[in-house]
This record gives C-alpha cells, structure tokens and sequence, in this order.
C-alpha cells in the first residue's frame, strides 16, 4: 500500500512539473523578430474578420485586455498628440483580447463599437487568446501588448505591460524604420 501511495505521488508530480514547464513555455515569448501571418478574428458586430492592413502595410497593433485598456495611456495620448508613429506606410489598429477579461465579450464589442463610430478607429476582437497563441507572444493577461508587424508579416517589436522609459525609446527606434 505504501508503494503504491508513493508510486502514485511519484506519478503526480511528474505530471505537475510536465504542466508547469509546458506553462511556463506558453508564457514565454518566442524571440524578435519573427513571422506571423494574418488571422481571422471578429469585428465588433462579431462577425468573421481578417486584420486589417496585413501585408499591405507596416501595422501597429495595440493588443489590449480591456482590464488593463488605460495601462500606457499617457504613452500612447503622446504618441498620438505628437504623431511619432504616424507614417504612409504604417496603419494602426486595435485588437480586443475578449479570453483575459473578466466582461462579457458582446459587452465589450458593443462599447468600442460605439467609442470607434466617435473616433473612425479600427478594431477587431480575439475571443480566444488566437493573437497571443498563434504568434508566440506568451501571457498577455492583464497586460497592453504594442506590436509591430512588418509589411512582409515579421512581428519586429513586441511589448507587454507597463512601459519603460527604455521601452518607449526601443519602440521610436524600431518604428523610424518602417514610417
């Protein structure tokens, strides 16, 4: 019996250390830069959709848990005020991630529906982390993740969380190259 409740732990805990490393791999980010390609998301009707822009321009995709929609808010307002990252050949657009938020989904789509009629932005919704899982960005709960794609659908810049002032300055380099 004591064999048996020993084999068993033995057995348990292999399997909890096999569940964590593969966690801790789906948390870590794959290297910069890589290729990606587009995705058939939602749009906010939650309608199918593919990302706007793909491979025909350099896109800025601000990927965003709508817990966390304020985390960098002063980055981007200046960004935006000074139009540091504007460019003819990037176009910005955001991505709801609709898995890591705690509000219903159609709640979510239904309020930037109505902020993006206001303001002509572009959004769409990833109901089930696809952006973060396809393109081995890692865990991006509670996080702002800014991206960079690259006409030719390399991710060159990638960032989650609260910004640096390191990382502001990596993100104006990067995004120099591709205006």
């Amino acid at each position: 019996m004591k064999k048996r409740i020993l084999s068993l732990f033995a057995v348990i805990a292999c399997v909890a250390m096999s569940s964590s490393a593969m966690a801790q791999k789906q948390d870590e980010m794959q290297p910069l830069p890589h290729q990606v390609e587009n995705l058939e998301l939602l749009d906010l009707k939650g309608n199918p959709a593919m990302m706007p822009y793909f491979g025909k321009k350099n896109v800025l995709i601000f990927y965003v848990d709508p817990d966390r929609a304020k985390q960098n808010d002063d980055f981007v307002t200046d960004m935006e005020e000074n139009h540091r990252a504007a460019g003819e050949n990037i176009e910005g657009f955001g991505i709801l991630n609709l898995k890591d938020t705690m509000f219903p989904g159609g709640i979510v789509r239904s309020m930037a529906r109505k902020r993006t009629e206001k303001n002509g932005a572009t959004v769409v919704a990833d109901p089930d982390r696809i952006v973060a899982t396809q393109w081995g960005l890692g865990d991006c709960n509670n996080k702002f993740v800014l991206m960079l794609v690259s006409k030719e659908g390399e991710l060159v810049f990638c960032r989650k969380g609260e910004f640096t002032e390191q990382d502001k300055k990596d993100f104006y380099n990067i995004i120099d190259k591709y205006r």
